[in-house]
């Protein structure tokens, strides 16, 4: 699912508009040279836990991660090269960060590479090292929406492509502002905190755009793929809420689940009968 969009030089856009970076798995956002795509995280080493076998079973059924996020929202996203939060403020793209809530809400982002990796552009991520949870969300797109915010340094944008509507779960941080991509539908949905963003800065990069271009494999092939072509992409150990919308997102379920208590029921004549 590479949702990486670029503006590069006429050749190389010719040639990425016919490949999987432009197709429904893969977004990337435009940029001087390219627009964002995807591609692995870290080193195999690195993303020992990016390897992991087991996975919320949810997440192979996008239809029921519908919850609507609260109005702001912080995200912990601890990496092969430190740490960094995010900030979501849902009214600058209210369908952008719900699929980001409920996303990193059943852990979709743990293990995930930072696959593109473009100095003085975008870094970018969204294919799970699981070819299973990748098949299920290839076509759970969302509907565009208006773009409030500007494409400044730090903000975080769902990558897509040329067709409308293509976004699902691939998304890029911005690296510099990068006011090209305003224009052409990318919205912004949150931002990396300052200090986070020496850390995005120094993701593994010297891959440049070829692991961004081998998207597709990378989805079919998962982790245990990434780690054997592209080990030295950095990775996501975890991503999680934190702060008021962890607190919240934990009570849910109990509240959901709750049972109103049991009508009076008249006595019966007979034995009841066992329900199933």
């Amino acid at each position: 699912m590479s949702f990486i969009r670029t503006t590069l030089c006429a050749a190389f856009a010719a040639t990425l508009l016919a490949s999987p970076l432009f197709s429904q798995t893969s977004t990337t956002p435009p940029s001087t040279t390219a627009k964002p795509k995807s591609t692995t995280s870290s080193t195999a080493a690195k993303s020992s836990t990016a390897a992991k076998p087991s996975y919320d079973r949810t997440l192979l059924k996008p239809a029921l991660l519908k919850d609507t996020a609260p109005d702001t929202f912080q995200v912990k996203f601890e990496t092969t090269r430190g740490d960094f939060t995010v900030t979501v403020t849902r009214s600058w793209a209210p369908l952008a960060a719900d699929r980001f809530y409920n996303l990193v809400k059943h852990h979709y982002f743990d293990g995930a590479r930072f696959f593109r990796v473009v100095p003085g552009f975008v870094v970018q991520f969204g294919i799970n090292g699981n070819p299973p949870v990748n098949a299920a969300w290839e076509k759970a797109t969302i509907k565009d929406e208006p773009v409030t915010q500007k494409n400044k340094r730090g903000t975080l944008t769902f990558a897509k492509t040329s067709l409308p509507n293509s976004r699902t779960v691939q998304i890029f941080i911005n690296l510099k502002d990068n006011p090209s991509l305003d224009s052409q539908g990318f919205a912004p949905f949150g931002i990396v905190d300052d200090k986070g963003m020496n850390v995005v800065e120094m993701m593994y990069d010297q891959y440049g755009d070829s692991a961004g271009l081998d998207q597709q494999a990378m989805e079919k092939g998962g982790e245990q793929y990434i780690a054997g072509k592209w080990p030295k992409l950095d990775a996501i150990r975890t991503a999680y809420l934190i702060g008021a919308a962890a607190e919240a997102a934990a009570k849910k379920p109990a509240t959901t689940t709750a049972k109103p208590a049991p009508k009076p029921q008249p006595k019966p004549v007979h034995p009841a009968t066992p329900q199933h």
